[in-house]
């Protein structure tokens, strides 16, 4: 049984039982950090856990402006953000650092995979 690091709102808490039992340590992982900053506005949380834009997306799908904060969700709101964020979590790897090939060698060009220098204009 995993602990939350932080303690859960009662609406926070309301949507952790809902969930599967394998999903209950990665909700407390999502709802201690959404949680870390109680005054802070939801919209600037969101935006170091979510990649993209997928938190104002988030907020916008679930009629919430991005100055709500944490404690004003509702275990709906609660559910619904773990199944965003799970949804654009990165997947897991099989191992070894991102960004290198199968021989261990790093991208020939010096960047990252997909990444291009930036252009030089003379």
């Amino acid at each position: 049984m995993s602990r939350p690091l932080r303690p859960l709102s009662p609406a926070a808490t309301a949507a952790r039982t809902a969930l599967p039992a394998d999903d209950a340590a990665a909700f407390d992982r999502l709802a201690s950090a959404v949680l870390a900053s109680p005054t802070a506005a939801l919209g600037a949380v969101l935006r170091a856990q979510l990649p993209g834009v997928a938190g104002v997306r988030w907020l916008r799908t679930a009629g919430l402006p991005p100055t709500t904060r944490a404690a004003a969700l509702t275990a709906g709101q609660w559910e619904s953000l773990f199944r965003c964020w799970q949804a654009t979590a990165p997947a897991p790897t099989a191992g070894g650092p991102a960004g290198r090939r199968v021989d261990g060698r790093p991208s020939a060009h010096g960047h990252a995979p997909g990444a291009m220098a930036a252009p030089r204009w003379h």
